[in-house]
């Protein structure tokens, strides 16, 4: 039976790739970081094998080793958090985290796992995002690690290729997710810990934020629409460098493809009506 270990398991994406996977067959190990999440898993599927993962505490981390099989056939790198701010008034603080999740503890992850992955010819996936293609005002700190995110899989992907180890990024477009429900809460927070001299200067872009995800919000697709991809790319005998998913984002990689990096950025600001 093959086995995979799942980051972020406990909602969103990372909670329809466990079940998906596990309804597939899969042995799943599912990286979660509260007993509600460990339960509503077991609850859902009994086969589930729920562990206790923050992906930047280096003990947890390590504690893997006892943790996982000998052999692991699969590691999807899921666990992410988003920061939202303009890149002037974004907290240092905040950068560090955001960078810390979505970059760094991916490494982290990757590096405890890949003996496992290596005896088993296994496979990595990196959750991605269309921000991590093509940048988005007030939402620069995460687009900036989830570009990074892009970068070391391709670089990854060349350096595992000697032991049959594939190496795919998923890239999902708007997906309805809490955090994606959440986010209008996310606005407003980040508003609020500007400085009132920077949320008077970023007032245009807080709105044109605003705007842009009402627009998106009636075209979220469904968590395991992303979790139907992710098993694609882990069971294709081929798997590709990169997988799309959801119309918005085959639409929004198409955009970055065919414009003019200036044509681009005059169409963004005119859709966050900064132009």
């Amino acid at each position: 039976m093959r086995t995979a270990l799942v980051t972020g398991a406990g909602r969103g994406i990372g909670e329809a790739i466990t079940l998906r996977l596990v309804r597939a067959g899969w042995t799943v190990f599912a990286g979660v970081r509260d007993d509600a999440s460990r339960e509503r898993l077991v609850a859902a599927d009994g086969t589930i094998k729920p562990i206790q993962l923050d992906i930047t505490d280096d003990e947890q981390v390590n504690a893997l080793t006892d943790e996982l099989p000998d052999r692991l056939d699969a590691l999807v790198n899921n666990a992410a958090i988003g920061v939202l701010g303009p890149i002037e008034a974004v907290s240092l603080v905040d950068l560090r985290r955001q960078l810390d999740v979505n970059v760094v503890g991916q490494v982290a992850v990757t590096q405890a796992v890949l003996p496992r992955l290596r005896t088993a010819r296994g496979r990595i996936v990196f959750i991605s995002s269309t921000g991590g293609r093509m940048a988005v005002p007030l939402e620069g700190a995460y687009c900036a690690s989830k570009f990074a995110v892009e970068g070391l899989a391709d670089a990854l992907r060349a350096e595992v290729r000697p032991w049959g180890i594939g190496v795919s990024v998923v890239v999902p477009g708007p997906t309805d997710t809490g955090t994606w429900r959440g986010i209008h809460t996310m606005i407003d927070d980040m508003d609020e810990q500007m400085s009132p001299a920077h949320r008077d200067l970023y007032s245009r872009h807080t709105a044109g934020l605003r705007r842009v995800v009402r627009r998106l919000e009636s075209q979220a697709i469904p968590p395991d629409a992303v979790a139907r991809v992710v098993q694609r790319a882990l069971e294709a005998r081929h798997p590709r460098a990169r997988y799309l998913a959801g119309a918005n984002a085959h639409v929004m990689m198409a955009m970055k493809a065919v414009l003019p990096t200036r044509v681009g950025d005059a169409v963004g600001a005119r859709i966050s009506g900064l132009s």
